[in-house]
């Protein structure tokens, strides 16, 4: 006790000489002494009891279920419209669910590979791609036309050219652009479906440099404006900025249509059990399967999500290992 009561009286030093001398202004001594006397208060010597474990001490931070989106629509617009999930799965599932944006489609997967999210809505592409960094790793869910999904070539009104049953070969003299390089259907399966119609790659088949947006609604306003003639864009992108009247679909005219193919997902870490408890997977995706309302959905956008498999995707991998975009 002895040494508490020259603490004490040393604290009070201390205190007077901060009124007398902090910016010039007195502060009162008595809040500093109580921030210091509730400081000792933590630093019991042990066998006092003061030491943690008892009423009052201090309680491990609650785990944050955290999730992500591939940002193939303006950033602003997929945070805003992906809010009202992330607070219903909160609410339905009794945990703290945050949000964290992605700067691009790669970002997401590092995310994803550091633990950083633990949920993603991936492309069919970067769902492989995470999946193969993060063994343990599955697909749980998916969009109700995610199964057969397709691509839309676009091109400008100034090249005249009409929509095709048949790949348009013409617009090899064409500007073109892919969206992001790592979207499945801005980039992988458009290249997929050019190297199977043309027998070549596209640096090949193309007379000008191929470009990369890096989202669908940037490769609809680049088309839009004339700085590239054609280019490629998941069709729901597409079919929405016409709804919405954004873009003109007498100015940006869609000319193609590719076969269909697997794409979006939602993915999951394999040690969420570990860290929400027995079972939560399992009543992750059942809540998420179970929404029915639109609004809930419409950052994906979908009208709602169905159960999902890594076996869907598995066309996506081999595709994805044939052009080298994925390792085994």
């Amino acid at each position: 006790m002895a040494s508490v009561a020259r603490w004490f009286r040393m604290t009070r030093t201390v205190a007077r000489t901060v009124a007398r001398t902090v910016t010039g202004k007195r502060v009162f001594p008595s809040v500093w002494l109580a921030g210091s006397i509730i400081a000792l208060g933590g630093c019991g010597s042990p066998g006092d009891g003061s030491h943690g474990g008892g009423e009052g001490a201090a309680t491990a931070p609650q785990a944050v279920l955290r999730l992500s989106a591939i940002p193939d629509q303006n950033s602003t617009e997929t945070r805003e419209k992906i809010q009202p999930l992330v607070d219903f799965l909160a609410q339905s599932l009794g945990v703290e669910v945050a949000y964290v944006a992605s700067r691009d489609y790669q970002a997401s997967v590092e995310m994803f590979k550091n633990g950083d999210i633990q949920l993603a809505w991936f492309g069919g592409l970067t769902g492989v791609q995470a999946r193969a960094a993060v063994p343990g790793a599955h697909a749980v869910a998916q969009g109700d036309t995610d199964p057969t999904f397709y691509s839309y070539f676009i091109a400008h009104k100034d090249t005249g050219l009409e929509r095709s049953e048949e790949f348009p070969a013409e617009i090899a003299g064409l500007s073109f652009t892919f969206g992001s390089e790592s979207s499945t259907s801005g980039r992988l399966m458009p290249e997929y479906f050019i190297r199977q119609a043309t027998g070549q790659a596209p640096e090949s088949f193309f007379a000008h440099p191929i470009g990369f947006s890096g989202s669908h609604d940037k490769t609809v306003e680049l088309v839009a404006s004339g700085q590239y003639q054609i280019g490629v864009v998941n069709y729901t992108v597409y079919d929405r900025r016409i709804e919405q009247g954004t873009t003109d679909p007498e100015v940006v005219r869609v000319i193609w249509q590719t076969p269909t193919f697997a794409d979006y997902n939602w993915t999951v870490r394999p040690d969420l059990d570990a860290t929400f408890g027995e079972g939560f997977t399992q009543r992750l995706v059942s809540t998420l399967v179970s929404i029915d309302d639109p609004v809930l959905l419409r950052a994906l956008p979908r009208d709602r999500l169905i159960p999902a498999e890594d076996a869907d995707f598995e066309g996506i991998r081999q595709v994805a290992l044939e052009l080298g975009m994925v390792r085994e």
